[in-house]
């Protein structure tokens, strides 16, 4: 399985409009992780064909992160730490984008040289994880 981000407004009946959407297309989610920092949703699909998703989700104006993205929740003092983490072994970030923040934390889309070592790395502060975001204090 792989996985499509989106980052929208949060409000009330937003997942029934997704999965509306998506199953007309015939497009089956087979997990569904959600989080809500500073009035936006951050919702991590896992699906099949997550291009085909994807697409669908834009065509009908939802913003979605790149496919190759790994969208972490960290507390606002440790994105530094994050950073050093990634470059002490040698996983180069290609880009970083903020998704949404509040006072307390901030979840950003990470691109690297080395996603799956990346993710195993950042395992407690990806989206849907129940890990503490202040882990790094």
């Amino acid at each position: 399985m792989k996985s499509v981000t989106i980052i929208s407004d949060d409000r009330v009946g937003l997942l029934a409009d997704i999965s509306y959407i998506l199953g007309k297309s015939s497009v089956n989610i087979e997990g569904l992780v959600v989080d809500v920092v500073g009035g936006r949703a951050v919702i991590s699909l896992e699906v099949k064909d997550p291009k085909k998703a994807k697409d669908v989700l834009e065509s009908n104006g939802f913003a979605t992160a790149r496919p190759d993205a790994i969208v972490i929740k960290v507390a606002n003092s440790s994105v530094g730490k994050v950073t050093e983490l990634l470059e002490g072994e040698k996983v180069h970030i290609q880009d970083m984008t903020t998704l949404s923040s509040d006072a307390r934390t901030t979840v950003y889309a990470v691109n690297v040289d080395k996603p799956r070592k990346a993710a195993k790395m950042l395992a407690p502060f990806l989206i849907g994880n129940d890990a503490n975001p202040d882990s790094f204090y």
